[in-house]
């Protein structure tokens, strides 16, 4: 899979312009990091046919902590290309197990969202989606956090959106009062089956609710990705960069475009 001189041009306008004497293009690089991204193998494991791993990396690296890549992503979104419906959302998280290679930099380093679960390390993607194939947003934390208190940060940037009435449907994990309350602050409406101890039990619309399995399947394409399958950036600034780049490649891919 790679993505073509048609789909590029899509985001090319979006991405930093080369300068100077460059031998790598953007759309290589892309390329090269869909192949690091779809297989996970390490940056020294680049076929040649990619150009100087180093040179990849390093741009990428450079990306990353520029944030270009949720710029451009954000830029879909305000272009339509990713078309989020406001009709209802979807709240959720999954767990990722990290490599070994994933572990032991500094603090100082920057920001690492893993810690220690059940299934050992871990991190969590906590995500809000429109969509099988849309993403709204998405934050990280380590694999032992709690889903509710994540889920309402994440919640809690969807704040000028201005979604008045949007159904936000959840399971059971996000089914507290504080939660529920922060969606109707929000002008939202919880759409989340009470816990079977409930002394007063509400109504909810289990037809819509089914829907819920749209975060799932957005996470089942994310997971397609064997970087993203598996942990293996020591910071998140690296991690966040692959998860953007493949909610970027999969619109690109599934766009229909005349």
């Amino acid at each position: 899979m790679e993505i073509t001189p048609e789909q590029f041009a899509i985001i090319e306008d979006l991405l930093p312009v080369q300068r100077g004497n460059v031998k790598l293009l953007n759309l290589d690089v892309l390329n090269a990091v869909l192949h690091i991204a779809e297989h996970g193998c390490k940056w020294r494991g680049l076929p040649e046919r990619f150009g100087n791993w180093h040179s990849v990396y390093m741009r990428a690296n450079r990306w990353a902590k520029q944030g270009v890549l949720e710029k451009v992503f954000l830029a879909l979104q305000e272009a339509e290309i990713i078309n989020i419906r406001v009709d209802h959302v979807s709240l959720d998280s999954t767990a990722v197990k990290v490599h070994p290679d994933g572990t032991g930099a500094l603090k100082k380093n920057g920001p690492q969202s893993i810690g220690k679960s059940r299934a050992g390390w871990t991190t969590k993607i906590h995500m809000v989606a429109a969509g099988a194939q849309t993403a709204v947003t998405f934050s990280l934390s380590p694999g032992q956090a709690g889903d509710a208190p994540e889920g309402r940060k994440l919640l809690n940037t969807l704040k000028d959106k201005r979604w008045k009435g949007t159904k936000v449907l959840m399971d059971r994990a996000y089914e507290g009062d504080e939660t529920r309350q922060l969606v109707l602050d929000l002008e939202m409406a919880p759409v989340v089956p009470p816990k079977r101890n409930r002394r007063n039990p509400w109504e909810y619309d289990k037809e819509l609710y089914k829907k819920r399995n749209e975060v799932e399947r957005l996470f089942r394409r994310l997971k397609g990705f064997r970087r993203i399958f598996s942990r293996f950036e020591k910071l998140d600034v690296m991690f966040v960069f692959f998860i953007h780049f493949a909610l970027i490649v999969d619109t690109l891919f599934s766009v229909n475009r005349p």
